[in-house]
């Protein structure tokens, strides 16, 4: 939960509605979740951390329409929630939708700059387009953040397949 809200009662009570399904996620138990939080949203209906979570098991269930739903949603509640609008960028991406995975990763930078989780979804999504350069510059921008080894690896190889073509091409990958 960010810093700034942890104030709030409202956000407090929504994040520890959400806290047994965020666990039956953490350990893929994904359809538990999802009867778990539908009984969240049925009594808290504005909880954003429910519609992130929905999402969350959604996509993991590979119900990509769902989860765009449900971090839609989510997004709506709380438009400074980064990690559903990341998610809806990733999304996004990877429905086709490169122009508004790229809306959302440009959002998501405008209210939080520089943030790595958000320049990756930009870099992402400027590749899906073709923008070659400007993935490259946001994919730079994520590495700089100094990331976990796994995405740090996965980014350079990106960055990699970026030089293989041509600007306007775009890149395709999951």
């Amino acid at each position: 939960m960010p810093q700034a809200e942890r104030r709030d009662p409202r956000d407090i009570a929504f994040w520890e509605a959400t806290e047994d399904a965020s666990e039956l996620l953490q350990e893929g138990r994904y359809q538990e979740a999802l009867v778990a939080l539908r009984d969240v949203i049925k009594a808290q209906p504005n909880n954003p951390y429910a519609y992130h979570h929905l999402g969350v098991g959604f996509f993991e269930l590979g119900q990509r329409e769902a989860a765009r739903d449900a971090y839609r949603a989510a997004v709506r509640l709380s438009p400074d929630y980064l990690g559903a609008r990341v998610a809806l960028s990733n999304v996004l991406r990877l429905l086709g939708d490169g122009r508004g995975a790229l809306a959302q990763a440009k959002e998501a930078l405008r209210r939080f700059p520089k943030d790595g989780d958000a320049l990756h979804a930009a870099g992402l999504a400027q590749a899906s387009l073709g923008n070659r350069g400007a993935a490259r510059k946001d994919l730079e921008g994520f590495l700089q953040g100094n990331p976990e080894y796994e995405a740090a690896t996965e980014v350079r190889q990106i960055l990699e397949m970026l030089g293989l073509g041509d600007e306007g091409e775009p890149v395709e990958f999951e």
